[in-house]
Protein backbone atom coordinates (compact mmCIF):
# COMPACT_ATOMS: atom_id res chain seq x y z
CA UNK A 1 0.00 0.00 0.00
CA UNK A 2 1.02 3.58 -0.95
CA UNK A 3 2.20 5.79 2.20
CA UNK A 4 -0.18 9.22 1.89
CA UNK A 5 2.48 12.20 2.60
CA UNK A 6 2.27 15.23 4.90
CA UNK A 7 3.09 17.03 1.59
CA UNK A 8 0.64 15.55 -0.90
CA UNK A 9 -2.20 16.32 1.91
CA UNK A 10 -1.06 19.82 1.91
CA UNK A 11 -0.68 20.00 -1.50
CA UNK A 12 -5.21 18.78 -1.57
CA UNK A 13 -5.90 21.64 1.27
CA UNK A 14 -3.98 24.05 -0.78
CA UNK A 15 -5.77 23.27 -4.36
CA UNK A 16 -9.28 22.82 -1.85
CA UNK A 17 -8.92 25.75 -0.69
CA UNK A 18 -7.95 27.53 -3.36
CA UNK A 19 -10.88 26.53 -5.01
CA UNK A 20 -13.20 27.77 -2.64
CA UNK A 21 -12.15 31.08 -2.69
CA UNK A 22 -12.08 31.23 -6.40
CA UNK A 23 -16.03 30.47 -5.56
CA UNK A 24 -16.27 32.64 -2.99
CA UNK A 25 -14.82 35.79 -4.79
CA UNK A 26 -17.52 34.61 -8.28
CA UNK A 27 -20.40 35.08 -5.31
CA UNK A 28 -20.98 31.05 -6.03
CA UNK A 29 -21.08 30.38 -2.31
CA UNK A 30 -21.77 32.30 0.97
CA UNK A 31 -23.38 34.92 -1.20
CA UNK A 32 -26.08 37.31 0.59
CA UNK A 33 -27.73 38.59 -2.91
CA UNK A 34 -28.73 36.73 -5.98
CA UNK A 35 -26.88 36.11 -8.89
CA UNK A 36 -28.76 36.63 -12.87
CA UNK A 37 -27.81 35.56 -15.86
CA UNK A 38 -27.44 38.60 -18.50
CA UNK A 39 -30.48 37.69 -19.98
CA UNK A 40 -32.65 37.30 -16.66
CA UNK A 41 -30.84 40.59 -15.56
CA UNK A 42 -32.64 42.01 -19.37
CA UNK A 43 -35.76 41.09 -18.52
CA UNK A 44 -36.37 42.15 -14.85
CA UNK A 45 -34.86 45.61 -15.64
CA UNK A 46 -37.79 46.24 -18.45
CA UNK A 47 -40.09 44.30 -15.91
CA UNK A 48 -39.51 45.76 -13.04
CA UNK A 49 -38.53 49.35 -14.74
CA UNK A 50 -38.19 52.44 -12.18
CA UNK A 51 -37.95 49.84 -8.89
CA UNK A 52 -34.80 48.78 -10.19
CA UNK A 53 -30.96 50.96 -9.94
CA UNK A 54 -28.38 49.55 -12.27
CA UNK A 55 -25.22 50.33 -10.58
CA UNK A 56 -21.88 50.29 -12.73
CA UNK A 57 -18.77 49.47 -10.21
CA UNK A 58 -16.59 49.97 -13.33
CA UNK A 59 -13.93 52.66 -13.68
CA UNK A 60 -14.77 55.41 -15.70
CA UNK A 61 -11.98 54.58 -18.31
CA UNK A 62 -13.56 51.03 -18.83
CA UNK A 63 -16.80 52.74 -20.02
CA UNK A 64 -14.88 54.83 -22.92
CA UNK A 65 -13.25 51.63 -24.28
CA UNK A 66 -16.73 49.08 -22.95
CA UNK A 67 -19.21 51.24 -23.11
CA UNK A 68 -22.57 51.06 -20.50
CA UNK A 69 -25.55 49.59 -19.91
CA UNK A 70 -27.90 52.24 -20.60
CA UNK A 71 -29.42 53.82 -17.66
CA UNK A 72 -27.06 52.51 -15.24
CA UNK A 73 -25.05 54.96 -12.33
CA UNK A 74 -21.38 54.71 -11.94
CA UNK A 75 -19.96 54.43 -8.81
CA UNK A 76 -16.61 52.98 -8.86
CA UNK A 77 -16.12 49.96 -6.19
CA UNK A 78 -13.18 51.91 -4.64
CA UNK A 79 -15.62 54.95 -3.71
CA UNK A 80 -18.98 53.02 -3.31
CA UNK A 81 -18.32 52.75 0.96
CA UNK A 82 -18.30 56.40 0.78
CA UNK A 83 -21.19 56.83 -1.27
CA UNK A 84 -24.00 54.81 -0.22
CA UNK A 85 -25.64 57.17 0.71
CA UNK A 86 -26.29 58.26 -2.83
CA UNK A 87 -28.66 54.84 -3.52
CA UNK A 88 -32.01 54.44 -2.52
CA UNK A 89 -32.82 51.66 0.06
CA UNK A 90 -36.49 51.44 -1.38
CA UNK A 91 -35.07 50.42 -4.38
CA UNK A 92 -33.49 46.92 -5.63
CA UNK A 93 -29.36 47.50 -6.60
CA UNK A 94 -28.25 45.65 -9.77
CA UNK A 95 -24.69 46.05 -9.57
CA UNK A 96 -22.56 45.01 -12.62
CA UNK A 97 -18.61 45.42 -13.31
CA UNK A 98 -16.41 44.64 -16.30
CA UNK A 99 -16.18 40.62 -15.55
CA UNK A 100 -18.28 39.98 -12.34
CA UNK A 101 -15.19 40.42 -9.82
CA UNK A 102 -15.93 43.63 -8.54
CA UNK A 103 -19.72 43.57 -8.59
CA UNK A 104 -19.72 40.39 -6.18
CA UNK A 105 -17.79 42.63 -3.99
CA UNK A 106 -19.97 46.20 -4.09
CA UNK A 107 -22.88 42.74 -3.97
CA UNK A 108 -21.71 41.58 -0.41
CA UNK A 109 -21.03 45.09 0.74
CA UNK A 110 -24.25 46.31 -0.09
CA UNK A 111 -26.46 43.37 1.18
CA UNK A 112 -24.10 43.97 4.53
CA UNK A 113 -25.70 47.11 4.84
CA UNK A 114 -29.35 46.21 4.21
CA UNK A 115 -29.85 46.29 0.59
CA UNK A 116 -31.34 43.87 -1.91
CA UNK A 117 -28.62 43.29 -4.18
CA UNK A 118 -29.15 41.28 -7.78
CA UNK A 119 -25.60 40.57 -9.36
CA UNK A 120 -24.83 40.71 -13.15
CA UNK A 121 -22.90 37.29 -13.62
CA UNK A 122 -20.07 37.50 -15.79
CA UNK A 123 -20.53 41.88 -15.88
CA UNK A 124 -20.37 43.64 -19.22
CA UNK A 125 -18.71 41.30 -21.39
CA UNK A 126 -21.02 38.71 -20.81
CA UNK A 127 -23.62 40.91 -21.28
CA UNK A 128 -22.46 42.21 -24.55
CA UNK A 129 -21.61 38.72 -25.76
CA UNK A 130 -25.69 38.36 -25.13
CA UNK A 131 -26.14 40.81 -27.46
CA UNK A 132 -27.87 43.02 -25.08
CA UNK A 133 -28.02 46.79 -25.44
CA UNK A 134 -25.13 49.21 -24.41
CA UNK A 135 -24.27 52.89 -25.27
CA UNK A 136 -21.07 54.56 -25.32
Amino acid sequence: MKKVSLSNIAFVVVIAAGFLYYLYLKGYIFANFENLEPKEAYQLLQKEKGKIVLLDVRNPEEIKTDGKIPGSILIPLGTLAQNIDKLDKNKKIMVYCHSGMRSVSAARLLSSVGFKVLNIKGGILSWKSEGLPVEK
